[in-house]
């Protein structure tokens, strides 16, 4: 498996216990509803190795409790600190306006007002507020991930149609 078949699920944040169990912390708003794997990608030395649960359970505050197969104390303890990868078909569909940060990189932004913005480059999550980066004919626009902007996501024709705040745009482009 190779890592630009995954997506990043998280991380392995540290061992709890003494029996080789670990703390998984993943970039998700619902980390119940992975306790059903049966495997996860870990990167070892630039290559993501399957590692399969002995078992996963809930944790405190939306973390997981796990212990891998054959991964003994010393093991887990090198494994704190790794990232955790599933492979991209294991991705819910969504539907409607709600979208996967990696799947609109290349769809065209259409706003209500302004028509077509540009396409999207990459989408920013570093901060609170997740931003949308476009490139408007060589100009970088930056446009807030909002959802009630947000009133249509085409996968088909790869585009999104948005309403943004008067004089957003306008800001990147005059």
């Amino acid at each position: 498996m190779q890592k630009k078949d995954c997506y990043y699920l998280g991380k392995i944040t540290k061992k709890h216990g003494f029996k080789g169990n670990l703390i998984l912390h993943l970039d998700t708003d619902e980390p119940e509803s992975y306790i059903d794997m049966e495997s996860v990608f870990i990167e070892k030395d630039g290559i993501l190795v399957p590692f399969f649960f002995e078992f996963i359970g809930p944790h405190t505050s939306g973390k997981l409790l796990a212990k891998f197969e054959d991964i003994g104390p010393e093991e887990a303890e090198r494994l704190v600190n790794k990232s955790l990868y599933l492979p991209l078909a294991e991705l819910p569909a969504l539907e409607g306006t709600e979208f996967y940060f990696h799947e609109i990189i290349g769809f065209t932004i259409i706003d209500d007002v302004k028509g077509e913005v540009g396409i999207v480059k990459s989408v920013n999550d570093n901060g609170v507020q997740a931003i949308l980066v476009i490139d408007a004919n060589g100009k970088e626009v930056l446009i807030p991930i909002i959802n009630e902007w947000i009133h249509e996501v085409n996968r088909q024709e790869k585009f999104i149609k948005l309403e943004t705040p008067e004089g957003l745009i306008d800001l990147y482009l005059d």
